[in-house]
């Protein structure tokens, strides 16, 4: 993965799956909240917004700040708020996936959010 791909992160994403350290699943066939993350100089945030039919989203103000560290060519993405801080690191990211892996070895897949077209 290049740095550059690190642009892709900025947008909708929608959780797709969970997988855990045991190789177990958790699949999420409906979201009714995703996140949108904004990412400028190995700087951003994250947020929890929720997507109305009308095209437009629904959020509040809380949004979790990161920044982006290399160890060893492995990219994460570093959090810290007011009550914790931790890390996830970056194990794939393409224009339409990415998948995290957290600090307890659970992996996080998302997929870039499509707004559901009712005039189809």
């Amino acid at each position: 993965m290049d740095k550059s791909d690190l642009l892709f992160l900025n947008g909708y994403w929608e959780i797709e799956r969970v997988t855990f350290p045991d190789g177990s699943k958790k699949e999420y066939e409906v979201s009714t909240s995703i996140d949108y993350i904004e990412l400028k100089n190995f700087k951003g945030f994250r947020k929890k917004v929720q997507p109305n039919f009308n095209g437009t989203y629904v959020t509040s103000n809380d949004a979790e700040m990161f920044t982006i560290s290399e160890n060893e060519g492995i990219l994460s993405l570093n959090y810290k708020t007011d009550l914790s801080e931790w890390r996830e690191k970056i194990a794939s990211l393409s224009e339409n996936h990415f998948t995290v892996i957290n600090e307890e070895n659970i992996k996080y897949h998302y997929k870039k959010f499509e707004p559901i077209d009712l005039e189809q």
